[in-house]
């Protein structure tokens, strides 16, 4: 446990039912005259969708605004680069993202190439920025990747097929927006891959090597509200309750791995998703028990605390049984919201695995990982992944 540490996360969260509408006047505020809304064709499609209603508070505080509808899910060089240009051509002084994950990601990155250079495959890694990024709001749609509260900026390079990871507090937005009720209508596809990524971002921090005592009790109340909100969130997506409780979680679990970092689950998830472009929250689903169950060892108490969190019963168990008790409820969460066992489901192909594994290792999520591995050992995580039934 961390004896000293900083604590990041944005200067100002909006949570609840309409905070939308203070978008205008928070825009003001950062002195915004024509931001960059930052978001996807769909969304802006939407009537009445969290884009249009952005724009209308954006109109009524008096502030112009260009928009930039590119974004496409794993956010790739090109789709900053791009953003980049409408943003330069309209004279444009700040970003406000729109949507989930990649659309805070492509906003980030955005921001990141418009002050700190045009290459951003130099800048990945831990605080190598210099230069802040331009006045950044995230108004988000999905419970979720926490981006809107994060450091992380996560782009793909589709010449390497690597994802990889520019973490700076630069990166922080500095106004974050969390309305539930622009998620009722999430697809349960995308309710559960979002979901299972919340859940995944509350108990890789929990053991991670970084973990402080704040963070601990986030990951904690953040585990217990998914137990009780995900199933009902995926099963009737209309249901306030369960969807404000998965809002609750999804930023606990933004702040605490924000400060306590991650594990080898996003390590790996994020080649898969560089690899075969496929859906981030699914991969760290399928990952989730495999990588934990390899974990164990390093802290069974840590996974015992884990289970009772998830409701298991581990009454007069050994710690290394009821440890086992917290895989059992992981793998039966992604069982509860259709998350397939096996990589197969995402096109995983085993002569991939080695040059995956060598990559993992090197993401910036790895190195916080409870349990330290050699490639061979990350080649048979996902061989494991790939077998499992």
């Amino acid at each position: 446990m961390k004896e000293n540490f900083d604590f990041l996360m944005p200067s100002v969260n909006f949570f609840g039912a309409g905070v939308i509408k203070k978008i205008g006047d928070r825009a003001k505020m950062l002195n915004m005259t024509n931001p960059l809304v930052v978001t996807d064709k769909f969304l802006e499609s939407v009537d009445n969708g969290p884009v249009a209603q952005t724009l209308d508070s954006l109109k009524n505080a008096g502030v112009k605004y260009t928009i930039y509808n590119g974004v496409e899910p794993n956010p790739k060089v090109h789709n900053i680069q791009a953003a980049k240009k409408v943003y330069l051509d309209n004279n444009c002084d700040g970003i406000i993202t729109v949507g989930g994950g990649s659309a805070h990601d492509t906003g980030k990155g955005t921001g990141i190439i418009l002050t700190n250079g045009d290459d951003i495959t130099k800048l990945a890694g831990i605080e190598t920025l210099e230069n802040a990024l331009p006045p950044l709001m995230a108004v988000n749609t999905t419970a979720g990747t926490g981006s809107e509260l994060t450091r992380h900026c996560v782009i793909t390079n589709t010449e390497t097929h690597l994802k990889f990871v520019v973490v700076s507090w630069r990166n922080i937005p500095l106004v974050s927006f969390n309305d539930p009720m622009l998620m009722l209508d999430v697809p349960k596809k995308l309710t559960a891959a979002t979901g299972m990524d919340t859940f995944v971002q509350l108990i890789e921090p929990y053991v991670s090597t970084n973990r402080n005592e704040i963070t601990d009790a986030q990951c904690l109340e953040g585990i217990k509200l998914v137990e009780t909100s995900l199933r009902e969130a995926y099963a009737n997506g209309h249901d306030v309750d369960a969807r404000t409780k998965m809002v609750e979680a999804e930023m606990l679990g933004g702040m605490a791995f924000n400060n306590a970092d991650l594990g080898y689950v996003h390590a790996m998830a994020h080649q898969l998703g560089g690899q075969y472009d496929a859906p981030h929250g699914v991969c760290c689903a399928i990952l989730l028990p495999i990588v934990e169950k390899y974990n164990i060892v390093s802290n069974p108490e840590r996974f015992a605390q884990l289970a009772v969190a998830m409701g298991e019963d581990t009454t007069g168990l050994s710690t290394r049984d009821a440890a086992e008790l917290s895989i059992k409820a992981m793998r039966q969460m992604c069982d509860d919201v259709g998350i397939p066992r096996s990589i197969k489901a995402i096109g995983a192909k085993p002569e991939d695995f080695e040059l995956m594994a060598g990559n993992a290792l090197k993401d910036g999520n790895a190195f916080s990982n409870p349990r330290k591995g050699t490639k061979e050992e990350i080649v048979k995580l996902f061989q494991e992944a790939y077998d499992a039934e």
